[in-house]
């Protein structure tokens, strides 16, 4: 393999994809030379453009709805899909064939990634696709369009690094590993999004953030994109004379974003079309979803604009004449957006959690409470005393006992909904007022991030970091991981064997490094599949490596997607229980992976994580 004249990143948005580089052989230490890649991509039937963004989408045609050559890019010859510009434009015409928040679908549990689901409210005689494929093919379109803009540096031989939210759980970050090899991936490592936006505000910087923090700060930042709203915490040390940053902690994973904000406004205009006596069946819904989230993207962004038009397809014969015509308003998109989204509470509120019916209807798994900052106020409180144990760290504040939550001194935005400086101001000063609250400085914004391309600029920064330049946040894997382990007790009616969680992966295990559990021996079933269940934690910073809880509160620890391993006999009776040690491994692209190893014996039996359906 030869040496990669160019470090990429990759942002694989929820709504947008984009393609940032830095140049490894003219960049020295941080001063960094790096470009934005202009991604060619359909608009228009048979009309090629190239844009800075990749929209998230995929149109599925009709076998006669566009003519030959109509999809044609410079690199391919026929294809019966597209993606991009005119698959969004497209799908708003005719939604039900339009592939949209596959990044949302990839991490869902409750369904098969690996089946052909998507569009998942199409009639039969739709094609469909699966979470994984669609990705495969953004995925793809991207490393195409590098190779035709430089064929002298194929993509294959450059290093690349893709962004993830930072709340993926193993099984998420492994699908999407998996969706980057089908796309031709071959040197990949996985950042978490939140953590890349810091780089590109480093990068930026050109050495300048070493005078914007000081030891003892807490920089927060808050991420909200079109499907997700991501938190991420990271300390600043002095060591050595030397600055350091370390993530100290995550959020959860909140299907919360740009999507819900759209659906919301749509239903707000539904209702006054329906006090006209004008009503919409699902179809035109979607195609409503799509006008509100365009002007809403308008309004937010120009407090000028009083109102934007929204045109809604018939689904008649007369498709234009047929048209519903109405408006969206710049007092309803702030009202609904700040006080739905942004509401100003106090620091000890929490999402709200409701009883879910017995019977629902299959979709992603959104958020319950649509409150960004109760979601942030859960986080910081969960959080209040992260940094107490944190080798070098002064911040009396953040330490001090009296403090309800951990207080940041620094924010940094970052994802398409912070492109309007109202949710900014919103969003700060609520925070702000938190802060006030417990007698603590107000926290500084941090300025000059871009918001569509902060991920993926921060993202070719860190693929230049990893070869020994600039500056590395370090902190290792976000939360500790667990396996479950079943009790042995005699049988008993009624009486499921009381589980134990067997701590196998540290809170901040370093990518790259391995842990070995020589300590303990457990069984393990040959010649049967396994399955073992999976937790994680983002509190729980004391446990090492083989700690074995009997008992923990509900908020300590998470399950997630279970694994399973179907184990070879490997000269073995079927069936036999094989007494085996257990090795984690967090690996350079940032999963994880779990192997059972043989205590009498040679064979190793890697443990898959199961990204199908648990059904």
């Amino acid at each position: 393999m030869s040496t990669p004249r160019y470090a990429i990143g990759i942002d694989l948005g929820t709504t947008h994809c984009a393609l940032a580089y830095v140049d490894l052989t003219e960049s020295d230490g941080e001063n960094t030379r790096y470009g934005v890649l202009d991604i060619p991509q359909l608009t228009a039937p048979g009309s090629v453009e190239n844009l800075a963004l990749l929209p998230s989408f995929l149109y599925l045609p009709h076998a006669d709805e566009l003519a030959a050559g109509d999809l044609t890019l410079p690199w391919t010859g026929t294809q019966d899909f597209v993606v991009g510009e005119f698959a969004r434009a497209r799908g708003a015409l005719t939604p039900i064939r339009l592939v949209s928040s596959a990044k949302s679908w990839l991490c869902h549990p409750g369904v098969d990634r690996r089946a052909a689901i998507l569009p998942f409210d199409a009639p039969p005689e739709v094609a469909r696709v699966s979470p994984l494929e669609a990705s495969t093919r953004y995925l793809r379109h991207l490393r195409q369009a590098w190779d035709q803009a430089h064929p002298e540096a194929p993509f294959e031989q450059q290093d690349v690094t893709v962004t993830i939210p930072a709340s993926f759980d193993p099984a998420a970050r492994e699908l999407t590993a998996e969706a980057a090899r089908a796309a031709g991936y071959q040197q990949l490592t996985l950042l978490e999004e939140p953590q890349a936006a810091l780089y590109n505000w480093i990068q930026g910087s050109t050495g300048r953030w070493r005078k914007e923090v000081k030891p003892g700060d807490i920089i927060l930042v808050v991420d909200v994109g079109g499907g997700t709203s991501d938190f991420s915490l990271i300390a600043v040390l002095e060591r050595e004379g030397q600055l350091e940053l370390h993530r100290v902690a995550v959020g959860d994973h909140i299907l919360l974003g740009g999507d819900n904000m759209d659906l919301t406004l749509a239903h707000i205009v539904a209702r006054k079309l329906a006090a006209e006596g004008k009503t919409l069946d699902p179809w035109q819904m979607r195609a409503l979803t799509y006008g509100c989230r365009v002007a809403k993207e308008a309004l937010l962004s120009d407090a000028t604009l009083a109102t934007q038009p929204i045109v809604v397809p018939s689904r008649g014969s007369k498709l234009i004449g047929g048209a519903i015509r109405t408006e969206l308003t710049q007092a309803e998109v702030r009202a609904t957006i700040l006080e739905g989204f942004f509401p100003q509470v106090d620091a000890s509120a929490r999402p709200a959690s409701r009883t879910r019916s017995g019977l629902t209807q299959l979709g992603l798994p959104y958020a319950q409470d649509a409150g960004v900052t109760r979601h942030l106020a859960a986080l910081l409180g969960r959080q209040a005393g992260a940094t107490a144990e944190l080798p070098g760290f002064a911040n009396a504040n953040a330490a001090s006992e009296n403090a309800s939550f951990l207080h940041p001194t620094a924010v940094l935005f970052n994802g398409g909904v912070f492109k309007s400086d109202v949710l900014i101001e919103r969003t700060l000063g609520t925070l702000n007022q938190w802060l006030v609250g417990e007698a603590a400085a107000p926290a500084r914004m941090l300025a000059g991030a871009d918001m569509d391309l902060a991920v993926a600029r921060g993202a070719a920064y860190y693929g230049y970091v990893r070869r020994g330049q600039g500056v590395r946040i370090r902190g290792g894997t976000a939360r500790a991981y667990y396996v479950g382990i079943e009790s042995s007790m005699p049988a008993i009616p009624g009486l499921e064997p009381p589980m134990q969680a067997l701590c196998v992966a540290p809170f901040g295990m370093e990518e790259g490094t391995e842990a070995n559990l020589q300590t303990r021996e457990f069984g393990l079933v040959v010649g049967e599949p396994v399955v073992l269940r999976f937790y994680g934690s983002s509190v729980r910073r004391q446990d090492t490596l083989g700690t074995l809880l009997d008992f923990w509160q509900p908020d300590e620890l998470q399950a997630l997607g279970d694994i399973q391993a179907t184990l070879p006999t490997e000269g073995r009776q079927v069936g036999e229980v094989v007494q085996v040690t257990l090795r984690a491994l967090a690996t350079d692209t940032g999963t994880l992976e779990l192997t059972a190893m043989a205590a009498q014996g040679t064979e190793r039996w890697k443990v898959e994580f199961d990204v199908r359906s648990q059904a």
